[in-house]
């Protein structure tokens, strides 16, 4: 049989271009095992079957809030909607280093003092996860921490089934392979068995499962698109690795919003989380400095405030260059076609940087007055370092109101900040910058 990697499209035979997503070179092929018909296997009607696949009335159906597992980091609770719901299938993608097994095993020696857990591990040996441990955590409280390194599924699901833990860990879904299913570890058969095997065993002992995934070139999760639609959660791990900041999103949650981020950075003894972003994103430079502007931006329900920086030099390349770190480069070019429209400010013969500090991605349109203002006032070497703008930016100039504006404006001024330009105040960018004049 050949599966799409990107959609799960099954054919008979290769084909170059997938019928139903349209992806090019994306069916794999793997073999399907003969499976012996027994007596025992065939369906039975019987009136007791019967009884129980009847449908129940919504009404009747008795349903209790189930308890969540907090996890010992606040930042995490918040991005799974509270904590780890029972019976619940959680996938945390993340590019290779990032720290994905790290943040795992530190929620599960804080999760062991209250309940057991079961940390399967495919990738690296027993010897090696006690090591990281060791270097990570504190050993003395993870009594019901238990550790089996295996690659099999099968020999993984006896374990699960005979010591029914609290919580298991599986790292890495990738490794996982079964003899009773033709292809190596990683093939969109072995993936498809172990998450449908595992997410069975999930429900039925009301045991909560996290697996740790792959991610392609690309940034998406490797393996079959119908792994990501099987589990209840998906949660990305992002960041710089120079850097140390990591965010951790949440991409789907069937048991919570889809809109929180957790904060963390990467130090000597593994992840610890932040609870006031602005000392990642706000650097500590020194009075009149021109070229810096803040924004109030947001991160699901929360706001913090980052720096956004901006250097225009001279240019003798006929054609300038835009370079643009944390920002989508085609928003930066819409608003030097902005600026250069309706300020009048020669940006066709300057070279535009523009850098978010701290290594954070802005996609917040909200953040477009900041840009517009750091690279006036590096271009004019106008200091602005203690202003925080918010707004869009429109193509004729206008300012567009931001969501949650007054939750912006109440964390800017909790931090001590008082010139808060906004588009409550001024209605289009001409009027903002005759008020820097």
């Amino acid at each position: 049989m050949f599966v799409c990697q990107q959609c799960g499209y099954e054919s008979p035979e290769w084909l170059g271009k997938c019928p139903e997503c349209g992806e090019w070179n994306s069916l794999k092929e793997f073999k399907i095992q003969p499976q012996q018909s027994s007596s025992s296997s065939t369906f039975k009607f019987t009136n007791q079957s019967f009884e129980k696949a009847q449908p129940k009335k919504l009404e009747k159906i008795t349903y209790n809030e189930k308890s969540r597992i907090k996890t010992d980091f606040s930042e995490a609770d918040g991005v799974l909607g509270g904590g780890i719901v029972l019976g619940s299938v959680i996938l945390l993608a993340g590019d290779p280093g990032i720290g994905k097994s790290t943040l795992l095993l530190q929620v599960a020696l804080g999760v062991s003092a209250k309940i057991p857990v079961l940390y399967i591990s495919g990738e690296e040996s027993e010897e090696q996860v006690k090591l990281r441990a060791k270097r990570i955590g504190n050993l003395e409280k993870a009594k019901n921490f238990s550790l089996l390194s295996t690659t099999d599924t099968d020999a993984a699901l006896e374990v699960i089934e005979g010591s029914k833990p609290g919580l298991v860990i599986v790292d890495s879904i990738q490794t996982m392979e079964s003899q009773n299913l033709g292809g190596l570890s990683g093939s969109i058969g072995q993936i498809r068995y172990a998450t449908a095997a595992l997410i069975k065993t999930a429900k039925t002992f009301n045991i909560p499962i996290i697996l740790v995934g792959h991610v392609t070139k690309e940034g998406m999760v490797a393996g079959p698109m119908i792994l990501s639609h099987m589990v209840d959660c998906v949660l990305f791990l992002e960041g710089e690795k120079a850097t140390g900041t990591r965010i951790l999103r949440s991409l789907k949650n069937r048991f919570g919003p889809i809109d929180e981020v957790g904060v963390f950075v990467m130090e000597e003894r593994g992840l610890s989380e932040v609870k006031n972003p602005e000392q990642l994103f706000l650097s500590k430079q020194e009075e009149g400095s021109p070229g810096s502007v803040l924004v109030a931006t947001m991160e699901g329900s929360r706001s913090f405030l980052v720096e956004i920086q901006a250097l225009v030099i001279f240019s003798k390349l006929p054609m300038p260059r835009r370079v643009a770190l944390g920002i989508d480069y085609r928003r930066l070019e819409l608003l030097l076609a902005v600026l250069q429209k309706h300020i009048k400010l020669p940006l066709d013969t300057m070279d535009v940087f523009v850098n978010i500090a701290g290594g954070l991605k802005l996609s917040d349109p909200a953040a477009d007055l900041a840009i517009c203002l750091a690279i006036y006032s590096s271009l004019k070497n106008l200091s602005l370092s203690k202003t925080v703008a918010i707004g869009e930016v429109g193509l004729l100039g206008e300012l567009r109101g931001a969501s949650f504006l007054s939750k912006r404006v109440k964390q800017a001024q909790k931090l001590g900040f008082k010139n808060i330009m906004t588009s409550e105040k001024y209605r289009t960018l001409n009027n903002v910058i005759r008020g820097l004049e």
